[in-house]
């Protein structure tokens, strides 16, 4: 996952630092830079970004008052050098708030937590994945995918239509989907919450199979679908 990032900091020694840690990270790519609230606020009319490092102390326009002019703006950090404004920073959801000079070690924690943030919403907001099987990259709904079943080093994808055998491990495919609607029930299955029927006994049934729930997330799982 790429992140494409903005500077927007009144002072060119803060712009430039900033960018020297962004180029320290893969997954940061820097696709403009702004000395104030109102040439950022112009570059977002025309630019798709994912993430501002937006200071707080501009002329003319503060970045909090250009958030508040902002819909559905992008992830954004406040680098500040002014302690006082970070519980208003927080009333518009930002992510992280930096106070200058920024050490490095607390610039990676900002942006590592926006990078799961992002690929967390990344996830949720599908609705397929891509498998490869019989040497080809299959795409699979998720909404028809009935169960998935572990095989040592593959597992068994059982859909609406038929199965498919992918190589790959049962926790690797785990960590792809999204976890509102895919719940692993065993050390050797996941199923999809919304296709189980019925619970029989210490089994799940999914249409015409019944899959075995674990000890351990049996109370888990049968509150989950209870509740």
């Amino acid at each position: 996952m790429q992140i494409k990032c903005i500077i927007t900091d009144d002072e060119p020694m803060a712009r430039k630092g900033l960018r020297g840690y962004i180029e320290k990270i893969d997954f940061l790519t820097v696709v403009g830079e702004c000395e104030d609230a109102i040439e950022l606020n112009t570059l977002l009319q025309k630019q798709q970004v994912d993430l501002l490092f937006l200071d707080i102390e501009m002329p003319d326009m503060t970045g909090l008052e250009l958030l508040s002019n902002l819909k559905n703006p992008p992830k954004v950090i406040i680098v500040s050098a002014y302690e006082q404004y970070a519980l208003k920073g927080y009333e518009f959801e930002i992510v992280d708030y930096l106070l200058k000079p920024v050490p490095f070690d607390r610039f990676l924690k900002a942006v590592n937590k926006v990078h799961n943030l992002l690929q967390t919403e990344q996830k949720e907001n599908r609705d397929h994945i891509f498998v490869k099987s019989d040497k080809q990259f299959k795409k699979l709904l998720l909404k028809e995918i009935l169960f998935i079943e572990s095989m040592e080093n593959y597992v068994i994808i059982q859909t609406t239509s038929g199965k498919e055998v992918v190589y790959t491990t049962l926790k690797q495919l785990y960590e792809s989907l999204p976890g509102e609607l895919f719940q692993q029930i065993h050390r050797s299955y996941i199923v999809n919450i919304d296709q189980v029927t019925a619970i029989d006994g210490n089994q799940l049934n999914i249409q015409a199979y019944k899959i075995p729930v674990g000890r351990n997330y049996r109370d888990a799982i049968f509150n989950l679908i209870l509740n």
